[in-house]
C-alpha cells in the first residue's frame, strides 16, 4: 500500500445501514426473490432444499441437486429438458447474476461496498429463489478504491463458485470471468432502469412488459431488449440508466483481471433520432438453447448492429 493511503472503513458484523440498502434494493427489484435473514435466524435448511454458495462450491452432492432442480424448472416452463451443460451455465448465470446485484446494488445505491461470505448465501433448489444474511460492508473515500473494492468483493465471492461449475459448464476459466464481467455490467445496469422505473422513466417492471418472473429472467431480458425499460421510456429521460451505464464502466474499463474485459458500452442511434444503450457481452448466455423459438438475445455476440437497430 502506497504510504498515505487512506485505508478503508469496514464496518463487521451486522450494519444497519446495508439492511437498509438491501430493503430498498428488494423494492426497486421485484424479480429480486431474496429472504433477508436476521442475525439470529437460524440457516435454511439443507432439508427444504436450500444450500449455500459454500455448499455449491464443495458439495458435489449438493452441486448435483441445485442442477436437478434448474433442469425441472426449466422442463417445466419450456416443455422439455436441456442439455447438462446449458442447465449448469444457466444455473451458474443465475447464481452469479443475483449475487452481482447484492453486492453491487449497495455500491451504485449508497457507496457500500458488503462483504458477502459465500456461505451466507443461500440457493433455494427448488425455486431458485435466494436468502442472504447482511453482514459488513466496506466504505473508501475515492471512488477508484471504492470500484477495486467492489471487484475484489465479487471475485472473492464468485471464486470458489466457477471452480465447482466449471466441469458441468465445460468452459475454462477466461469464459466463466466472462460471464462474471457480464452479469456485474448488467447487473448494475438494471439497477440503473428500476432506478428510472421507480420515478416514472420507465415501464413498471422495466422489460417492457414481458412478465418477468426472476432475477435470471431480469437477466435474460436485459440482454434481450435496448436497456431502455419499454417504448415509453424511450420519449423520456433516462437518468437512472445513463448513471448506471457511466458507473459500470468506470467499474468495468478493461484491465482489471481476473474480469477479462470491459463493459464497454455504446449508443446506437435509429433513424427517428433516439439513442439506445446497448454492448456486446463477451460470452453467450445459451438462452436460445434453453426456449426452440428464441432468437439471440440483443446483447448477444451474435447479433449484430443492423440486426439490434431492426428490433429497437
Amino acid at each position: 500500500m502506497v504510504p498515505g493511503t487512506p485505508l478503508p472503513v469496514l464496518s463487521r458484523g451486522r450494519s444497519v445501514a446495508l439492511a437498509g440498502d438491501y430493503h430498498r434494493l428488494c423494492g426497486l427489484c421485484p424479480v429480486l426473490r431474496l429472504r433477508l435473514l436476521d442475525p439470529t435466524e437460524d440457516d435454511p435448511s439443507a432439508a427444504d432444499g436450500w444450500y449455500s454458495g459454500t455448499q455449491l462450491a464443495t458439495d458435489e452432492r449438493v452441486l448435483a441437486a441445485a442442477l436437478a432442480g434448474e433442469e425441472a424448472r426449466i422442463a417445466a416452463e419450456h416443455g422439455r429438458a436441456p442439455r447438462p451443460h446449458v442447465t449448469a451455465s444457466r444455473l451458474l448465470h443465475h447464481y452469479v447474476w443475483s449475487a452481482c446485484l447484492l453486492i453491487a446494488g449497495p455500491w451504485h445505491l449508497a457507496r457500500r461496498v458488503p462483504v458477502v461470505d459465500p456461505a451466507d448465501l443461500w440457493l433455494h433448489a427448488p425455486t431458485g429463489a435466494l436468502a442472504l444474511r447482511p453482514g459488513g460492508h466496506v466504505t473508501r473515500p475515492g471512488d477508484d478504491e471504492l470500484r477495486a473494492e467492489l471487484r475484489s468483493a465479487v471475485v472473492t465471492h464468485l471464486e470458489p463458485v466457477l471452480a465447482a461449475f466449471a466441469g458441468p459448464t465445460r468452459r475454462r476459466d477466461r469464459a466463466l470471468w466472462g460471464m462474471v464481467t457480464d452479469d456485474l455490467a448488467s447487473a448494475v445496469w438494471y439497477l440503473g432502469r428500476m432506478l428510472d422505473a421507480q420515478d416514472g422513466h420507465g415501464v413498471q417492471d422495466g422489460h417492457g412488459g414481458h412478465g418477468v418472473q426472476d432475477a435470471q429472467d431480469a437477466q435474460d431480458a436485459q440482454d434481450r431488449q435496448d436497456g431502455q425499460g419499454g417504448q415509453g421510456a424511450k420519449d423520456m429521460a433516462s437518468v437512472g440508466e445513463d448513471a448506471a451505464v457511466a458507473a459500470a464502466s468506470a467499474l468495468l474499463p478493461g484491465g482489471t483481471l481476473p474480469l477479462p474485459g470491459a463493459a464497454d458500452f455504446r449508443r446506437l442511434r435509429t433513424p427517428d433520432g433516439r439513442d439506445h444503450h446497448t454492448r456486446t457481452r463477451l460470452g453467450c448466455c445459451l438462452y436460445y438453447a434453453v426456449k426452440p423459438e428464441a432468437v439471440a438475445c440483443l446483447t448477444c455476440p451474435r447479433t449484430g448492429d443492423e440486426e439490434r437497430l431492426r428490433r429497437f
